[in-house]
């Protein structure tokens, strides 16, 4: 009878802690570092479905001053659509292809309510460069959204 009592006991604590781990883990939306290693990670399984749920498509449209792409071009690229921005990001799309011929290094986070910066620098592994960027998040519908690559 004791030994089934102390089985009881053991089970019930291994189970509330495993119940207060997962609670603990799962507290509330994302932060604007999160999104950013999400957004890699999207482009990594070229999953345009989950980089329209952390991007800000729309501000990223009107987008007129640079080429996120890390590119040397004298002009931007203009996007006309959403999908186009999608692709680009995914596949065999020139930002994708850029940006994962670096190592990527997500660091720092200012916050400013709910808006904030989260430092990404860019690391040619070959010439040992880096270049380094702020994106932009800002929260929309209570999710940290991406609405710009560099903030200035």
């Amino acid at each position: 009878m004791v030994k089934t009592v102390k089985s009881i006991l053991v089970f019930l604590i291994t189970f509330s802690i495993m119940l207060l781990s997962v609670s603990c883990g799962s507290s509330g939306p994302a932060g604007p570092r999160d999104a950013v290693i999400e957004l890699f990670g999207a482009m990594e399984k070229d999953d345009q479905a989950a980089l329209a749920h952390l991007l800000d498509l729309s501000a990223l449209m009107k987008n007129s001053e640079f080429d996120y792409a890390l590119s040397t071009e004298d002009e931007p690229r203009q996007f006309t659509s959403p999908i186009e921005i999608l692709e680009d990001m995914t596949g065999e799309g020139l930002t994708k292809k850029r940006w994962f011929s670096f190592q990527r290094i997500v660091s720092e986070v200012e916050m400013f309510g709910e808006t904030a910066t989260v430092e990404v620098t860019f690391v040619d592994k070959k010439s040992s460069e880096g270049y380094r960027t702020k994106f932009g998040v800002h929260v929309v519908n209570d999710k940290w959204k991406i609405y710009t690559f560099k903030v200035e």
